[in-house]
């Protein structure tokens, strides 16, 4: 892992760093890294979640629809006396 030193950072900027870091329950050493990470990753991550991921397999196919299961009555609950 490699170190960066950052001089001459103005006082301003660094109290909202702070800040910023305190609100995500973080250091501003982890809140840099991360903010750093985000701002040269160019979109090359992989999606945030399964959701973004099925999205992003199926539109360009133009989407799936898929057929809802019919819904019936709801069962009587069981007894347990």
């Amino acid at each position: 892992m490699a170190n960066i030193t950052i001089r001459n950072l103005d006082d301003d900027v660094k109290t909202r760093l702070r800040v910023r870091a305190a609100e995500h329950h973080r250091s501003m050493e982890e809140e840099v890294r991360i903010i750093l990470r985000d701002a040269v990753n160019d979109g090359r991550s992989g999606p945030r979640n399964l959701a973004q991921f099925t999205r992003e397999c199926f539109a360009p196919l133009g989407g799936v629809e898929l057929e809802r299961p019919p819904r019936g009555p709801m069962r009587e609950p069981p007894d347990f006396s």
